[in-house]
Order: C-alpha cells, then structure tokens, then sequence
C-alpha cells in the first residue's frame, strides 16, 4: 500500500470521525451533559487521526509530491491539526454543557475542512 493510499484513506477517516465528534457532541448537549471523559476521549483520538494525517501528507510532499492546489491543501491540513487543541486553550478546559455544544460545532466545521481539503488535494483549479 502506497503512503498516497494511506493518505486518501486516512482523509476519509478524518471526514467521518469529524462527524462523529459533531454526532456524539450534539447526543451528549441534547441529553444535557457536559464535556465528559469518553467525549474527551473521543477528541483525543480525533486529534490523533488528524495528526497522522498530516504527517503522511508530510511524508508525501517531501517524497516530491505536489497536491493539486499545494498551497491551500497544506492550510487545510495545518487548520485541521490545530483547531481541537486550540479550541481546548480557547476554552480553557472547562466541561460544561454548552462547551459540549461548542466541540460539537467544531466537529462539523472539521468534516467541512476535510471535505476541502480533499477537493483542493485531487482537482485541478479551473476557469
């Protein structure tokens, strides 16, 4: 199996654990819950997801290869790594129920952030 194989898999891996952040973030809102550990848990391996996407994309374009829209695919890349870890900072750790909502709403921009990324990666800019 190619790294660019694993790339492309790992991109659609990222697409769906987005979702299941945004998913399983909304359940727990709904039910009134706050940040708990197995939601923690969850971000974390999300996280984790996204780092080793990024560093087989790494891997990838120090091989040579070159996305279709370099420049954008590598930002989409670097907004994807940093998001969670920065909303955590941002929110200062704490767990309540609306803090649920927040990394909820972050699972959903990060499903839209890895969508583009992988039209930016595989389609060539048209006019």
């Amino acid at each position: 199996m190619s790294l660019n194989q694993i790339h492309n898999g790992l991109a659609n891996a990222c697409t769906i654990f987005s979702l299941i952040i945004f998913g399983h973030g909304l359940w727990a809102f709904f039910r009134n819950q706050g940040v708990s550990g197995s939601y923690l848990g969850v971000l974390i391996v999300g996280e984790l997801l996204f780092a080793a996407q990024f560093a087989v994309g790494v891997a990838l374009a120090l091989q040579g290869a070159v996305a279709a829209r370099a420049w954008i695919h590598y930002l989409y890349g670097v907004v994807l790594v940093i998001s969670l870890p920065g909303l955590y900072a941002f929110l200062r750790g704490r767990d309540s129920r609306r803090e649920t909502l927040v990394y909820a709403l972050m699972g959903l921009f990060l499903a839209g952030i890895s969508l583009r990324s992988i039209t930016t990666g595989t389609q060539a800019l048209s006019f």
